[in-house]
Formats: C-alpha cells, structure tokens, sequence
C-alpha cells in the first residue's frame, strides 16, 4: 500500500490541519488527533480520484526537503498516511465468519441503517486508514 508524508500542524487550540508535500493543494483537518488519520486518508482520496498519482517520498526525503524542516522547527510533526484508490465498483466476495458474531454484525448494521455490505466496508476503511 502506498503511504504518503504529511505534515500535521497545531496552533493553540485549533484543530489539526494536515498537508501533504508530495500532494500539492492536498490538505485537510481534525479537531481531534485521533481522527486526523482517517480525515486525511479521505482527503487523498478525493484529491488524487482520477489523476495520475505523484511520487511518494520516502519519510528521509521528505524530512530532508527545507520547507518540512522549518516546519518541524516551528513544532509540526509528520504523519504517514496510507493511500488507496476507491474504484466505484463493487466486489462480490463470500466470507466465512462465527455465526454469532455474523448475528451481531447484521443487528448493529441495521441500527446503524446499513446493509452488512456497507457496514463491513466502512470497518475495513476505517481499520486500514487508522
């Protein structure tokens, strides 16, 4: 899987914003740090959909580049995030799993308002996003 380097900033109590050296124009944000990740897997996502996709620097590379290093200075942190391309169709696949537990995906999905499919796709994003 591919990962791209970004480049978290904080000030005071603002939210986390992330930029992507690599993905020029390619940002996004998060009031809390734990859904950081999952935000700017999304917004790669939605900014790469349907273009050709730019090289990703090695985590040295990046922290080499001048403009990241004076970023770092200043207090921002980096972050890799991984990189998958959504391809609009979908997939039939046959899974195997615990009854019960099966049971418990299907009543949770439907409180939810989701079909299995939907819910058990939205785990997967979220679990490989972070």
């Amino acid at each position: 899987m591919r990962h791209y380097i970004g480049v978290v900033h904080q000030e005071d109590d603002s939210a986390f914003g992330i930029h992507f050296p690599d993905v020029p124009g390619c940002f996004s944000a998060a009031d809390a740090l734990d859904d950081l990740l999952a935000n700017a897997s999304e917004a790669l996502a939605l900014h790469l959909e349907d273009e050709i996709l730019p090289e990703a620097r090695s985590l040295d590379a990046v922290r080499a580049d001048s403009d990241v290093a004076r970023d770092l200075e200043a207090g921002a942190f980096l972050l890799a995030v991984p990189f998958f391309r959504l391809s609009g169709r979908t997939a039939k696949a046959n899974i195997t799993m615990d009854a019960g537990l099966l049971a418990a995906i299907d009543q949770t999905a439907k409180e939810r308002g989701l079909t299995r499919s939907a819910f058990l796709a939205d785990l997967a994003r979220r679990e490989i996003t972070g």
